[in-house]
């Protein structure tokens, strides 16, 4: 049976590092060994030795996956610092083989990273996110109104008040 050849892809990026987001701790790799990896908490103390400790490791470029809610503030503090951030979606990161594991995956994020196969998700400027949020929110009112005047005319209905026929 004919062997597999392991093909070498030369290192691209070798400041990078790859951050496995969670809820309750970050895995953050600076290499691939086992020591190059180090868990960090989420708050915000946490956050800051987390960008010094990269920083010590001489790191310009980050990459993450966007996790839920979680690599929001992760994501702030890393720019904080300077650090280029690249957020990627999940599918982009996913390791076929093994069990997975925060170490393994952090470190699988660092290796894609430091050949450059990631690329990041859109994050639109802050005067963008401010009118994004204001347009959400004003939607969620409308709809809100609307359910509130569904459900009255519901029970006025139901009480033998039929203001829609009196309207009309």
């Amino acid at each position: 049976m004919p062997r597999k050849k392991k093909i070498e892809m030369d290192i691209v990026n070798p400041n990078a590092a790859g951050i496995d987001v969670g809820s309750k701790s970050h895995f953050v790799a600076v290499g691939q060994a086992l020591d190059d990896v180090k868990e960090f908490g989420v708050y915000a103390e946490d956050l800051v030795e987390l960008c010094k400790w990269l920083l010590s490791y001489g790191v310009s470029t980050v990459a993450m996956e966007s996790t839920g809610d979680y690599w929001q503030n992760l994501y702030v503090e890393l720019q904080k610092h300077g650090l280029e951030v690249i957020l990627c979606n999940g599918k982009f990161t996913k390791h076929a083989k093994g069990k997975k594991t925060d170490v393994k995956d952090s470190r699988w994020i660092q290796q894609l990273h430091s050949l450059r196969l990631l690329s990041g998700s859109f994050l639109p400027d802050q005067t963008t996110e401010i009118l994004r949020t204001y347009c959400r929110q004003r939607a969620n009112w409308i709809d809100l109104a609307s359910s509130a005047s569904h459900k009255m005319q519901k029970y006025l209905k139901l009480l033998h008040f039929r203001l829609d026929v009196v309207v009309n």
